[in-house]
């Protein structure tokens, strides 16, 4: 990955999620017990952005290391992970060569929130696919989620509102390609402080929907593979469900 397509997106990135060091109850308990049922203690998690989820596997009890690309979403990690008193190794790594830069494997790998879709083509994938099976010890897993689904892909819709609080919206405006999309992010502040906007893109190179991450995980040496639609455990429904949710077993 060429760059950083993060640099000047970073920053306003948590406006995803509110404030930070707050977790949706579901996902926390969705981690909770998947951790739990499959023993882990260690979570590496491949591409950490601004460090959230790394927040969250902490408050669970998990030895947490983080690594992504982009510096400057890990120059927001330290920041925000620094302002909750948190001092979690943080790296900068290509998820492609997990292997050449850690010296040791985990109990899980995480790859969330769509990121393995900036991969630019399948063999890409599988590499990076490669380099976190190899990351991960024995029996261990690796969970991906994204919110790109089989149904958002059959329908295609271009507009989706992201965030509407009073003060500020955020709305994906997407331009689909034969494999790939372009998330095209407008940032609207409309609150007493004034009104302003920003736009920022950032490409997908391989959209991977269920049926391809079974193959792709299958051909990178993962033994079983379990999809769900939802952090309430629900089995993945290709027509219905808005979130993809894989989790492969070593």
């Amino acid at each position: 990955m060429a760059g950083d397509p993060y640099e000047g997106f970073a920053e306003r990135y948590d406006l995803f999620f509110g404030e930070f060091g707050r977790h949706d109850a579901a996902v926390v308990e969705f981690y909770r017990k998947l951790f739990a049922d499959a023993g882990v203690r260690s979570v590496l998690d491949c591409s950490c952005g601004t460090g959230r989820d790394l927040h969250l596997f902490h408050t669970l009890g998990c030895e947490v290391v983080g690594s992504d690309v982009s510096e400057s979403m890990l120059a927001q990690a330290r920041k925000n992970l620094a302002g909750c008193g948190l001092d979690i190794p943080l790296h900068r790594i290509d998820y492609r060569e997990l292997p050449q830069h850690l010296d040791r494997t985990f109990d899980a790998v995480v790859c969330l929130a769509t990121s393995i879709a900036e991969m630019p083509d399948e063999p890409e994938v599988l590499r990076a696919f490669n380099s976190m099976r190899q990351a991960l010890r024995d029996g261990g897993i690796l969970v991906l989620t994204q919110g790109t689904t089989d149904k958002q892909w059959n329908d295609k819709p271009r507009f989706i509102p992201a965030v509407i609080s009073p003060e500020f919206s955020r709305v994906f405006v997407i331009d689909y390609s034969e494999r790939g999309a372009r998330y095209n992010v407008l940032d609207i502040c409309h609150g007493e402080q004034g009104r302003d906007f920003k736009v920022w893109s950032i490409d997908y190179g391989q959209i991977l929907l269920r049926d391809d991450q079974e193959r792709l995980l299958t051909a990178a040496g993962f033994r079983t593979v379990d999809f769900y639609g939802s952090y309430h455990f629900e089995p993945y429904d290709k027509e219905a469900s808005d979130r993809l949710i894989a989790v492969a077993r070593k």
